[in-house]
């Protein structure tokens, strides 16, 4: 006997509900996010003036004090500069969640019948945006200052897309931080004491051959380092004559970098969404 036919205007599955559920909730909660910049034009300053600064900060002041053989150090600069600024920007994401705990909204997103997992995906994504103005507003300092894109448009576009990858991935470790700390300034303080020594020790603004041999196998292996490498091949700023790095990590910059930001992903998301669950 045949199979009686699935009735028309079936009723989607639970799972696919669900998705697009967590969709619509992530997408409002992000609007309102950005639009909470209209109130704290705070964040502005930081996403667009402090990278300018930043890039002309080193570009002028570095730049006429340390020579790259064979190249431009504004070059080499500026592919640093992106995972320095991009690495801090991350710091929103655990800020933002730690000022809606104590002010109580976090309770109130709890009351409502909505995703669990929307409030920090929507903060995170929100994030992105940030990143996204932020290497835009970089990008054209740095042409000002003398850098340039030497690869095809392909190649380059891989490199901004593994900046903001990285950038992403670090956003959930601050997005757990955040969901943890008693208070915003424990965040920043926290985020601050582990960010500005892996940005600064790493090949982000010198080689690293001049370190001591402890800090430069250390810099070698630190991710910023080999998101900073990874930017230089693939937007074409590595001079030529430049010796092979002997680190692994500096060989294969792109799949080292790759590899830190799915492993990042893979254990911080899941911690960060189930923090927020257990949270009273």
């Amino acid at each position: 006997m045949a199979a009686p036919a699935a009735p028309t205007g079936a009723v989607p599955s639970p799972l696919l509900a669900n998705m697009v559920g967590t969709l619509t909730d992530t997408l409002a909660l992000t609007g309102r996010n950005l639009r909470k910049v209209r109130r704290v034009p705070e964040i502005l300053f930081s996403v667009l003036v402090s990278p300018v600064v930043f890039v002309m900060l080193f570009a002028y002041v570095f730049g006429s004090s340390i020579e790259v053989p064979g190249g431009s150090y504004r070059e080499y600069l500026i592919a640093g500069t992106f995972a320095m600024i991009l690495s801090f920007n991350a710091v929103f994401t655990g800020i933002g969640l730690a000022e809606d705990m104590k002010s109580g909204i976090i309770a109130r997103f709890r009351s409502l019948p909505m995703s669990r997992s929307a409030v920090v995906l929507a903060r995170t994504a929100s994030d992105v945006l940030y990143n996204v103005l932020s290497l835009l507003v970089m990008g054209t300092a740095g042409l000002l200052v003398g850098w340039r894109i030497h690869t095809d448009v392909g190649r380059a576009f891989g490199g901004f897309l593994l900046l903001l990858g990285f950038a992403y991935a670090i956003s959930w470790i601050m997005a757990f931080v955040g969901l943890t700390a008693s208070a915003p300034e424990v965040v920043n303080n926290a985020s601050f004491m582990v960010i500005f020594p892996l940005s600064f020790l790493a090949n982000t603004f010198t080689p690293t051959d001049g370190f001591p041999a402890p800090l430069r196998v250390f810099a070698d292996h630190n991710p910023v380092s080999a998101v900073t490498q990874a930017a230089r091949v693939l937007f074409g700023n590595i001079p030529p004559g430049t010796p092979e790095p002997t680190a692994w990590p500096l060989q294969h910059p792109v799949l080292y970098s790759v590899l830190w930001i799915v492993g990042l992903i893979a254990v911080f998301a899941p911690l960060a969404v189930r923090r927020y669950q257990r949270l009273t």
